[in-house]
């Protein structure tokens, strides 16, 4: 390998760890938001079904429309600022958490809800732990 291979593959790789990154964090705005959607336009079938209620539904939905707005922000910029980022890894950790908390202490949920909380959770769990693993290897990169 050429000291110009090298030193390409060394400017490059930086640059695949952010577009990772914000590949995730894009995939993550539009789960998020398309749920927040979902939630907003079918919140009366949708709450029914999952034994949440047409407010809460509402609630959710409106919540997880400005956050997957904000994520989506946050996924189109070039370089997403390393404390934004957390922000969203923290909140991706606190959302599974107080699904289901909020599962076992307020919510009746039907079986469709006992099904879809826990899923949810995990699903978000994981965006957590992707964002994590992409953003230590885009600050080890940067090392």
């Amino acid at each position: 390998m050429s000291a110009n291979t090298v030193a390409a593959a060394r400017t490059t790789a930086p640059a695949a760890r952010l577009t990772t990154l914000r590949r995730l964090l894009a995939l993550d705005a539009v789960v998020t938001g398309g749920n927040g959607l979902a939630y907003l336009a079918l919140a009366g079938p949708l709450g029914d079904l999952l034994g949440a209620g047409t407010t809460t539904m509402v609630d959710l939905g409106a919540f997880l429309l400005v956050y997957g707005l904000a994520v989506g922000v946050l996924a189109a910029r070039r370089q997403p600022p390393v404390l934004a980022v957390r922000a969203v890894i923290d909140a991706n950790l606190v959302w599974p958490v107080l699904s289901l908390v909020a599962m076992e202490l307020w919510l009746e949920p039907t079986t469709a809800g006992l099904v879809w909380i826990p899923l949810q959770a995990a699903t978000v769990l994981g965006f957590a732990v992707l964002q994590f693993a992409a953003l230590r290897k885009v600050r080890a990169a940067e090392r």
